[in-house]
């Protein structure tokens, strides 16, 4: 049996900067709380005051896709 799951490119706990998307308009600073299989749920920490609203909005979530994200710690 092959073993088809493949790892995603990060963990949970992981310190990730993101690109603006959507309602964001600037790139912000999270942690992975979950992984899908070609994105994650990113707990939002560091934003921009401008996409305060948007960021409430959110719940201080996003889904973002693992090729908007690069690790940062």
């Amino acid at each position: 049996m092959e073993d088809k799951e493949k790892k995603a490119p990060f963990e949970i706990g992981d310190k990730v900067k993101c690109q603006s998307f959507g309602s964001l308009k600037n790139d912000f600073e999270g942690t992975i709380e979950k992984n899908y299989e070609n994105s994650a749920v990113v707990a939002i920490e560091i934003f921009a005051d401008e996409d305060a609203v948007t960021v409430a909005d959110f719940h201080s979530r996003a889904v973002v896709s693992f090729t908007k994200m690069e690790k940062i710690a």
